[in-house]
């Protein structure tokens, strides 16, 4: 004789009898709740000073009730399903709770297929495509209007953008369609944007596999590609062009490279790989090598630079050297001299944000194309000897206007992180890094990527003085790519130059204590070559 047992008749069986209702109610009335979807890690975005939003990917760090079950609208204070069972004053709205992210770091055919990739000129181009960002209320805007919020914080486009935008159903909030930008934001609201987004192109060079054994990744990155998804950046990246051309995706970053910097990267391709390399690096049981050209003679003979550096602003990953700073040392060697530029191998001891830049820049031989710390807008000696005369918010500044007034386009969102540094945004807690800081992606932050840094900080707009800019150039689009509401389609970009794209730093070697990985070095660094070369 077989008996079934259900799964409710079993926990009434486990149930005191005074209690059997109240329990068999609370099972039924959580039934109804949907499971959520499961997505990786969310990076964040920035337009524009200070706006922070995630990034909405499918399967994209997905909260329990972000598909929680619609609104109830009809009787007063009627109970709602997964609302624990408040009851809802007249004309009050349900904001479903927050719920932890998957810090988990991947991406899907899905994410690879919002667009595609054509080449022009010596350029990867991304065809423009739609993407959604989103962010939950932040608490300063607790009691204010979307429209105020949009004013104030969103200023990549005009308030008639968003009200536009608004009435064709790309403004939600809490998944529902928002016409009217005077609703009250509330805690927990989350808040979703759909946008057309368009990235900029980087160089068309292949991404060359150099290991590839199942455990490790080792790549030979060109420059101009940033690491990982951030800012204006996401199928432009490596990350994307692996998945996307190669069909390698769940990697896990060992280190990263500045966007303008090529070289060696190495990935882990096991967790297990991947805790091994990390505690590696934290025990300083890795040694890098890298070589650059730099201007003017270069001594001959091992220099070793020693000076502490400081974080002059974390939320665009901008440095220099401070007394007050964190300790540093550089090896340097002098490999050549072709009478007016020298190419130098950097060996660092050190894992501080922008160590190599920053001390050639100190002892007075920046890098070639370096367009932070080979800038004027240091003073005369361009930072030599530490030697700046300016305030922090006075270099922020002027590294600004240097660069709007020569229009320089590759550096559009280091220029809009600059705009609007507060205090605040300093007090981010200071992650040790050869490489710069991330692309820039959500939130703001520099253009560079950097090591093991992933408070990915960017912006997505140009500043109103460059939105004039038009050049004979066409700009493609697939089909269908076109929207009549971004401002973006309206304008015709010139290409970045070589030049533009690429600033003389190679990741050359990259060695642990039972492995070395190496990529060749590049045509710059040869004894007899000069700029005009490669202009």
């Amino acid at each position: 004789m077989h008996v079934r047992v259900s799964a409710r008749s079993s926990l009434l069986f486990l149930v005191p009898r005074r209690l059997v209702r109240r329990h068999v109610v609370r099972f039924s009335s959580s039934a109804n709740i949907k499971r959520p979807l499961t997505r990786p890690f969310n990076h964040l975005w920035s337009q524009r000073g200070n706006i922070t939003m995630e990034q909405s990917d499918t399967n994209t760090g997905k909260r329990k009730h972000d598909e929680s079950d619609p609104p109830e609208t009809a009787g007063r204070g009627k109970r709602r399903r997964g609302a624990g069972g408040k009851k809802l004053r007249p004309g009050e709205r349900y904001i479903p709770p927050p719920q932890k992210r998957n810090p988990g770091v991947s991406f899907s055919q899905d994410h690879f297929d919002e667009t595609s990739y054509y080449f022009e000129g010596g350029l990867r181009k991304v065809f423009p495509y739609y993407f959604d960002f989103k962010t939950y209320c932040k608490g300063r805007w607790i009691g204010k209007s979307l429209q105020e919020v949009f004013k104030s914080e969103f200023r990549s486009e005009s308030i008639e953008y968003y009200e536009r935008a608004a009435k064709e159903g790309r403004i939600r909030l809490n998944e529902t369609p928002v016409e009217d930008l005077s609703v009250v934001l509330r805690n927990n609201d989350h808040m979703r944007n759909t946008v057309h987004r368009h990235e900029p192109p980087v160089i068309g060079t292949p991404l060359k596999i150099l290991v590839d054994d199942g455990e490790v990744l080792v790549v030979d990155k060109p420059a101009s590609i940033p690491v990982h998804p951030c800012g204006r950046f996401r199928h432009n990246t490596v990350i994307f062009i692996l998945g996307k051309e190669h069909g390698i995706s769940e990697l896990h970053t060992v280190h990263r490279l500045d966007r303008l910097t090529s070289g060696v990267l190495l990935f882990a391709r096991t967790l297990e790989t991947s805790k091994k390399l990390d505690q590696m690096v934290r025990e300083r049981q890795l040694e890098k090598e890298y070589v650059c050209r730099v201007e003017g003679e270069f001594p001959e003979g091992k220099l070793i630079c020693e000076e502490p550096i400081l974080v002059v602003s974390f939320k665009i990953g901008l440095c220099r050297v401070d007394p007050k700073g964190k300790e540093c040392r550089t090896v340097f060697q002098r490999l050549s001299f072709n009478g007016k530029t020298s190419v130098v191998r950097c060996l660092p001891l050190t894992g501080r944000t922008h160590q190599i830049r920053v001390h050639l820049q100190y002892l007075g031989f920046p890098i070639l194309n370096d367009p932070i710390y080979g800038s004027h807008a240091w003073g005369p000696h361009r930072g030599k000897g530490g030697l700046i005369g300016k305030s922090d918010e006075e270099l922020l500044q002027a590294l600004v206007e240097e660069h709007r007034s020569q229009e320089d386009l590759h550096l559009l969102a280091f220029m809009d992180d600059c705009i609007g540094v507060t205090k605040e945004a300093e007090k981010v807690e200071e992650t040790d890094s050869e490489a710069d800081k991330s692309g820039k992606s959500f939130p703001a932050q520099a253009e560079d990527c950097s090591e093991k840094e992933n408070s990915n900080k960017a912006s997505s707009e140009e500043p109103q003085s460059l939105k004039s800019t038009v050049t004979n150039s066409a700009q493609k689009t697939a089909p269908g790519t076109h929207d009549h509401l971004c401002n973006e389609c309206k304008l015709v970009r010139p290409d970045p130059t070589k030049k533009e794209l690429i600033m003389y730093l190679h990741a050359l070697r990259y060695k642990g204590p039972d492995f070395e990985y190496s990529a060749e070095s590049p045509d710059w660094a040869k004894e007899d070559w000069v700029e005009t070369d490669f202009s």
